[in-house]
């Protein structure tokens, strides 16, 4: 038997604390014009009752393999659907504070996924209830769920400034004044029409003309909009800030 071998074969894990790993997601869509969080009640105790992020205990899989797993039970989109697919997941950062969980020390992967009009959710595992939520509602959450959509929501504001990510909020084709409403969704905003739509189309490769029209005028009547789908650009250059960043900023 080699040295690792025999090193292994006589490890004792437990001579150090246990330690659990969860993953939490933050899952943001825009219903009826509102940037919403999926939540979930908790059917068990610790904060039975209370709402929380989707989530829970890491199984013999890797984290992005849980993470989509939890997203997939709560939505109840199966692996594999188009819709599910076209969903964005990154990792966001780690939670690790000793007094997070009151059960033990936990651990936890935070993920922050963005998705176009994902359907009414159904509760999944650990879950009694779950729905989706107007951001601005959603406070006094289980656990550290409040700081950990807190950061969620920063990060989704900041990547809108320099990456392309807000299609993910839209179908495959859409026009600048749904792109547009996105932004003002996600940045909690309101955004000059005009400025937006130069702003938009001066940034190489953010979108391009599908050569279509929208398939009648806006609700004033007017020509039909045109309609787009993201380009091939990963970074925004020059970034789209935010109005308040843009008065800072100067």
């Amino acid at each position: 038997m080699g040295v690792e071998s025999q090193f292994l074969a006589e490890y004792d894990p437990t001579a150090y604390p246990a330690v659990a790993v969860t993953v939490d997601v933050v899952v943001l869509t825009i219903r009826d014009g509102a940037l919403s969080v999926l939540l979930v009640e908790r059917a068990e105790h610790p904060y039975q009752g209370r709402l929380a992020l989707p989530g829970g205990f890491v199984r013999d899989e890797t984290l992005d393999e849980a993470a989509r797993r939890e997203l997939a039970e709560e939505t109840g989109l199966r692996p594999g659907e188009d819709a599910l697919a076209r969903v964005h997941l990154e990792q966001l950062r780690s939670y690790g504070d000793p007094v997070r969980d009151p059960r033990m020390r936990v651990v936890s992967v935070a993920y922050l996924a963005f998705a176009p009009s994902l359907p009414d959710p159904r509760a999944g595992g650990d879950a009694a209830k779950a729905g989706w939520f107007p951001v601005g509602t959603a406070r006094d959450l289980a656990f550290d769920h409040d700081t950990v959509l807190a950061d969620g929501l920063e990060r989704a504001r900041a990547k809108l400034e320099y990456s392309p990510l807000a299609a993910a909020f839209l179908g495959r084709e859409f026009t600048i004044a749904e792109l547009r409403a996105v932004y003002a969704a996600v940045w909690g905003e309101q955004l000059h029409a005009g400025n937006f739509h130069r702003k938009v189309l001066s940034v190489p490769g953010f979108v391009e003309s599908t050569g279509g029209t929208t398939s009648r005028g806006g609700e004033r009547g007017g020509p039909r909009a045109r309609l787009y789908r993201k380009g091939d650009a990963v970074l925004l250059h020059p970034a789209l800030l935010r109005p308040t960043r843009e008065e800072q900023v100067r």
